[in-house]
């Protein structure tokens, strides 16, 4: 899950001070890193150097909060041995999605020839900090991704309502990615259900209703060492009552789930660039890279391939969800490798056709 918070002030010790030692042993380095840019991320003047702004705006910059799916945040309590494989998975799918927010989703405004456009932009510096618990001392592997309000380079400020926008299909391709390097780096297996809910294959549901993530009071914020968040997760491992382990699905893993992209564009008028990559990375119901699911999408919609900002090309949702072709051909392949294959089979059914 993505979140997007405004950032008015440039102190930093919040992020810098905060050793996350839940995590020792189990992530490579320490608890920041950098996406772009370098500096002791223990030192609060050099992150508070992420946030830009200029003289007319009140924002300096952005915490993007990206959260693993609760059950993929469990398996950093339940089998320990794969845990690092668990953090790099979701620093991966991290980096993916920050990578897709920046291209498609920071823009500035400038004015041209009497007009507001939506000009690409790029940040200077970009840098992360990965904790493994939330308040209460249960397993939620996250990042607080910090960036500037004014891109490199450029005297405006970012357009932040574009952030906002796309921040869904930035979270979509986050566990798109997740689910794809978690498959890659652990012998766990997770995929989404239908109805938009993650699940791991053999994972009970009982350890999602042991920690569950909702509580009336937010909690205070406690610095836990690896010790004691280890024997706080054995001790609630005691309250665990198992309930049921679901079925992994029979699905083909290669090819997009139809049904269910054609059901994320329901009660839409028309379509952007941003509404096909959330609904394609969903449909991709084992997961794929972000590079698989953008060139994909911009294989099958070239009319939007250069879409971001706000006011992206929108096509219509017959068009969108391919109906006529998804039926003649079979589901579209999510290797675009694959590709050139489902579409010679239009013609390879056209010419059996006129053999009989």
């Amino acid at each position: 899950m993505i979140r997007l918070f405004v950032r008015r002030s440039n102190d930093a010790r919040y992020f810098s001070e905060d050793a996350a030692l839940e995590l020792e042993s189990v992530r490579s380095g320490g608890p920041g890193w950098w996406l772009r840019g370098e500096g002791d991320t223990r030192d609060a003047r050099d992150v508070a150097r992420v946030f830009t702004t200029n003289e007319r705006s009140r924002v300096n910059g952005y915490d993007v909060v990206i959260a693993a799916p609760r059950p993929i945040s469990i398996l950093l309590a339940v089998d320990p041995e794969h845990a690092h494989g668990v953090v790099e998975a979701h620093r991966v799918a991290v980096a993916s999605s920050i990578a897709y927010l920046e291209e498609r989703g920071l823009v500035v405004r400038p004015t041209r020839h009497g007009e507001r456009v939506d000009e690409a932009a790029r940040w200077e510096r970009v840098v992360s900090f990965t904790h493994g618990l939330n308040r209460h001392g249960e397993p939620h592997l996250h990042d607080h991704v910090l960036v500037g309000a004014r891109p490199e380079g450029s005297t405006q400020v970012l357009d932040g309502r574009s952030l906002f926008v796309h921040a869904p299909a930035a979270d979509a391709l986050y566990r798109a990615s997740l689910r794809h390097e978690l498959a890659t780096r652990t012998p766990w297996t997770a995929w989404r259900s239908f109805h938009g809910v993650e699940h791991v294959g053999g994972l009970d549901e009982g350890y999602r209703s042991l920690w569950g993530g909702h509580h009336v009071e937010r909690g205070e914020k406690l610095h836990w060492r690896r010790e004691e968040a280890t024997a706080k997760w054995q001790h609630d491992l005691a309250r665990f009552e198992p309930e049921r382990i679901l079925d992994t699905p029979h699905v083909d893993r290669t090819v997009l789930a139809e049904h269910a992209f054609a059901g994320a564009l329901e009660g839409h008028h028309v379509v952007t660039r941003r509404d096909v990559v959330a609904a394609w990375a969903n449909a991709s119901v084992f997961g794929a890279s972000a590079r698989q699911v953008l060139s994909s999408i911009d294989a099958h919609y070239p009319q939007l391939a250069h879409s971001r900002g706000v006011r992206e090309s929108v096509i219509g949702v017959a068009q969108a969800r391919m109906t006529g072709l998804v039926r003649e051909r079979g589901p579209r392949p999510l290797h675009e490798v694959d590709l050139e294959h489902w579409r010679q089979r239009s013609r390879e059914r056209s010419r059996s056709d006129r053999s009989r």
